[in-house]
């Protein structure tokens, strides 16, 4: 037996024109149970200097199921990375041998200050894009990156799952779908004559959250959105790497498997041109693509006037950013312009803007301007591209962005890895690759209006030095009450000013628990002409406002108020509403008896007493 398996090793390598001494034996002894594609793939990882994958191969016979599982992994990977493995090993090979060399990415770049609109919420500027945002938003297609699990927050769900703020329990993918619909009803209301068009909403999974997501989606009737307008494209790992030499790293647990880790979200582009999404949008002439990330619940107050800049300034590329301090832990957008005449408007890391600054005659490094803030602005990773010279950018790139790679060392000589390695690309890097004709610009907002993103868990949110942003689920909560009040301020309301409050170690302001669907004040002008008279909110109130006719008249609130209302209802509110309301407690996040989602705020709603009217038929009506 064993000779008649030696003779068809030898016959499928002669074939191929092989010296079966070239190789592994291990490997040889197993050829005849693989299909001749299998044996290619063999050909490729030796060809790639790969052997060592195949040392630990016993005699046929012996787990001979998991030897062809082994070829159906490899086979997976070759196909979603672009170029195949052969790129991957090629490319990492270079990224190592230069990070072994400590060579500065940006060696040759001068930075300088890129242009942009540097908005202030409320003024005629900031209205008029907003107006001209709305226009445009039917010929927009939205696309979050969502292959996150919420395990850093201490939340096992995935993170859109997670409630933006707690006093409705919206979850985060329930106000981006009830924000891009009312986007969508607001843009068809302003065009001309009949419109019929569904804005197009795309998320990238990964196999840590695909099938939750479907699950929250199918269990919630895709919140309102036509399941036909939802299109999940579910992003593949990339092969881990054990050494410079780029050699693939076995799976610790399974000497089968090639270990595999998240490739980054970078990933989305080439998801995007190989699903041939973008151009079925480009032939049902949409013209804005608009990227957004996970769990920022102020993201879509932001959009409309953002989107009114790119339609405005006729952007191909426009990173949303914020206004940042000089050496604040956030990435600056910056213009790097190279010796050779290359030239990119990207996101640059905190912490390397600085020295980059200093070694291009700028001896203070990155330092506050006159307005109080480095001139660099926060990036902030929501992005809208231009749909046409986006695509033309991917015909050249396939989609794949550039790479870095970061590996931890054991030591100084940087000969061999604390543990695996593995390539990486972010979804900002995009204009990279753009030539210096690219219109790449920012908008610069208001931080407390456009940025609050709920990223670290109680511990250590509590760890961040007093002044600095905790980007927890207390501050995230917290931070839609601040900019919903301050929307209210901006309108005329009158608010009483907000407590500081201590919750799992962190000092928030608390303001009135205020908060509205995205159908009822998707702009600052339609806010601004809901609001009548003179209206007051006391600090300890809570209102949650479900319609879009609800108009606050001579409203003095001291309590809870909540009202919900059909299209048709037009609903005057207005006099002294007081009760004894709703109020925040304190609890312990370590006490597992209550939900995790409360935990990682540390409180809950007490809630006393309300009031509470809902209008389900047509007319007009007052409170």
């Amino acid at each position: 037996m064993a000779s008649a398996t030696a003779d068809s090793s030898a016959k499928i390598l002669s074939d191929l024109n092989i010296n079966a001494g070239d190789w592994p034996p291990n490997l040889v002894k197993n050829l005849h149970l693989l299909h001749p594609d299998q044996i290619e793939l063999a050909k490729m990882l030796l060809d790639l200097r790969q052997s060592h994958l195949f040392q630990h191969w016993p005699e046929p016979g012996v787990e001979d199921e998991r030897k062809k599982a082994f070829f159906a992994q490899v086979a997976k990977l070759n196909s979603s990375y672009p170029g195949g493995l052969a790129s991957n090993v090629k490319n990492a090979k270079e990224l190592l041998a230069d990070s072994k060399e400590g060579k500065n990415p940006y060696d040759g770049f001068t930075p300088s200050v890129p242009t942009g609109e540097v908005l202030s919420f409320g003024d005629d500027n900031f209205i008029r894009f907003e107006e001209a945002g709305i226009k445009e938003a039917q010929d927009a297609a939205f696309v979050l990156v969502a292959g996150g699990l919420g395990e850093r927050l201490g939340y096992n769900g995935i993170k859109v799952a997670l409630p933006a703020e707690t006093t409705t329990g919206t979850c985060f993918l329930q106000l981006y779908i009830e924000s891009i619909l009312a986007l969508q009803e607001a843009s068809c209301r302003l065009s001309q004559g009949a419109c019929e068009k569904e804005i197009p909403f795309v998320i990238m999974t990964s196999d840590d959250t695909h099938s939750r997501t479907v699950d929250l989606l199918e269990s919630s009737s895709y919140f309102g959105m036509k399941p036909t307008q939802v299109k999940l494209l579910k992003q593949e790992k990339v092969a881990c790497l054990d050494d410079n030499y780029a050699r693939l790293a076995l799976d610790p647990h399974d000497k089968y498997k090639i270990q595999t880790k998240p490739h980054g979200h970078g990933d989305v582009h080439s998801l995007l041109y190989s699903s041939g999404l973008l151009k079925i949008w480009h032939d049902a002439g949409l013209r804005w693509v608009l990227f957004f990330q996970d769990t920022n619940g102020l993201l879509f107050k932001a959009i409309p006037a953002a989107l009114g800049v790119s339609a405005t300034k006729q952007y191909h590329v426009n990173s949303l950013a914020v206004q940042r301090k000089a050496k604040e832990a956030i990435g600056g957008i910056t213009r790097l312009t190279h010796s050779d005449g290359r030239l990119m408007v990207i996101n640059v890391e905190y912490n390397q803007l600085d020295p980059l600054l200093r070694a291009s005659g700028h001896p203070d490094g990155d330092v506050n301007c006159e307005t109080g803030y480095s001139p660099f602005p926060g990036n902030i990773n929501q992005l809208i591209l231009e749909l046409g010279p986006y695509i033309e950018e991917l015909k050249k790139t396939g989609g794949s962005i550039k790479e870095f790679v970061n590996p931890k060392y054991k030591d100084a000589s940087k000969t061999s890895f604390k543990s695996s390695t593995r390539l990486e690309c972010m979804m900002q890097d995009y204009p990279k690759t753009l030539p210096p004709s690219a219109k790449v610009g920012f908008t610069v907002m208001d931080t407390w209006l456009a940025y609050a993103p709920v990223k670290n868990n109680p511990e250590d949110a509590a760890k961040v030095l007093k002044g600095n942003p905790y980007h927890s689920a207390t501050s995230g909560e917290m931070a839609i009450y601040r900019a919903n009040s301050r929307i209210l301020q901006k309108a005329g309301v009158k608010l009483e000013d907000p407590v500081p409050q201590v919750f799992n170690g962190q000092e928030v302001e608390v303001w009135p628990r205020v908060t509205w669907k995205p159908t009822w004040g998707l702009t600052f002008s339609e806010i601004k002409s809901k609001v009548r008279g003179s209206c007051f909110i006391s600090h300890r109130s809570t209102m949650a406002l479900n319609g879009r006719n609800i108009f606050l008249e001579d409203l003095s609130l001291d309590g809870a108020l909540f009202i919900n209302s059909i299209d048709g209802a037009k609903v005057k509110v207005g006099g002294l509403i007081q009760n004894k309301g709703w109020s925040l407690e304190s609890i312990d996040c370590k006490d597992s008896g209550i939900p995790e989602e409360l935990r990682t705020r540390g409180f809950r709603i007490n809630k006393t007493e309300q009031l509470e009217k809902t209008y389900s038929e047509a007319g007009e009506f007052n409170l």
